[in-house]
């Protein structure tokens, strides 16, 4: 296959959550790991991936920001979790050895400051001739839920172990404020975390804030914020998404928000573990009716990106039908340029936005 045209940087992979909990070698092909899988019950995903390696270089996914994932229950919490803050850090920890080993064995490289971005994007933007398919793949480190964060030394650590964007929730009540299908403001430890946060210069990821921790995040933080992984409430009602008003809110702050490829984030009406793409005709062409939508909210293509959670959870059974693996997200430049998107229009959306984002942010 001749190398794709465009560099795609994609702002949510939860490459790690993957490799430690549904143990998957994201060296492996995407055939080799869905054939392992065969007979496996314990998750409807079981042989529905579409996230690895091989994958993300044949789409020429060639950057992401890589997440780590451990959220803490309370004792009569009934979603998924650690019994403890202190567990959760120690998953993430395990989650953090795993990208270590990665990098030493040349599949990925940490990128923590604008020389390593730099010298990152030239690597896969302007190849030497000659040059091997296996480039490493860079990782900006994020934190999907900040329970695990202990005390504010923690922070402090995981800092300097490269973590540049962090999202203070998840799903439900949190240590630091109301996630996904919560009501409630930040906690006040929340609003201690963003002071934190705002000094060390960690980008405040807006997904899975609801909405009334939402505005009290923008009101209590200064520094810079994205939206990794979200799509749009007037496409797929659910809260999950941002409303207008959030998304002009965003873009004021200079935001970028990475649109997300699970089914559930752009339909109306997809009831969980019940619905299938099939039954919406779900194509790839709805996520390019979300970009459409904030670009016109924007007034330009600047404020989107790609931020597909694809294997956050979940696999080809809540995806589009014409994507089966990472490498199809290639499939939206012709998609996008049919609906009048400029060259340059789509390559911000497919990198550009996030890249220009964090040069301003690591300058």
């Amino acid at each position: 296959m001749p190398p794709q045209t465009k560099l795609i940087f994609d702002v949510h992979l939860d490459l790690s959550y993957n490799a430690i909990d549904f143990n998957r070698d994201q060296r492996w092909t995407q055939e080799r790991i869905r054939r392992r899988e065969l007979g496996m019950t314990d998750y409807i995903f079981r042989t529905r991936n579409t996230v690895c390696f091989p994958e993300m270089r044949r789409g020429n996914v060639g950057l992401c920001v890589a997440t780590q994932l451990a959220r803490y229950v309370d004792y009569f919490g009934r979603m998924p979790g650690w019994a403890s803050p202190e567990q959760a850090w120690a998953m993430t920890q395990a989650q953090l050895a795993w990208y270590r080993e990665m990098e030493s064995c040349g599949e990925l490289v940490q990128i923590r400051d604008c020389a390593q971005f730099d010298a990152h994007l030239k690597l896969w933007l302007e190849p030497a001739a000659g040059a091997t398919a296996k480039r490493p793949i860079g990782y900006i480190l994020s934190l999907e839920g900040a329970d695990s964060i202990v005390s504010f030394k923690h922070l402090e650590k995981s800092y300097a172990d490269g973590l540049r964007a962090l999202g203070p929730v998840h799903y439900g009540p949190g240590v630091h404020g109301m996630g996904t299908d919560a009501e409630g403001p930040l906690t006040p430890r929340g609003r201690e975390l963003l002071k934190e946060m705002e000094r060390l210069g960690i980008i405040l990821d807006a997904t899975h804030l609801c909405d009334e921790s939402f505005w009290d995040a923008l009101k209590h933080f200064s520094g810079p914020v994205w939206a990794s992984h979200s799509n749009c409430r007037a496409l797929a009602n659910w809260n999950r998404q941002f409303a207008d008003e959030q998304i002009k809110a965003l873009i004021g702050r200079g935001a970028v928000i990475g649109m997300a490829f699970d089914a559930i984030m752009m339909v109306h009406g997809w009831t969980h573990l019940r619905s299938k793409p099939a039954d919406f005709n779900l194509k790839l062409e709805k996520i390019c009716e979300h970009i459409d939508h904030i670009c016109q909210i924007a007034g330009n293509a600047k404020h989107v990106g790609i931020g597909s959670d694809l294997d956050g959870g979940y696999g080809t059974e809540q995806t589009p039908l014409d994507l089966d693996s990472i490498a199809d997200l290639a499939k939206l430049d012709g998609l996008l340029a049919a609906r009048g998107f400029t060259p340059a229009d789509i390559d911000g959306i497919f990198h550009g936005n996030f890249v220009n984002f964090l040069r301003k942010v690591w300058k």
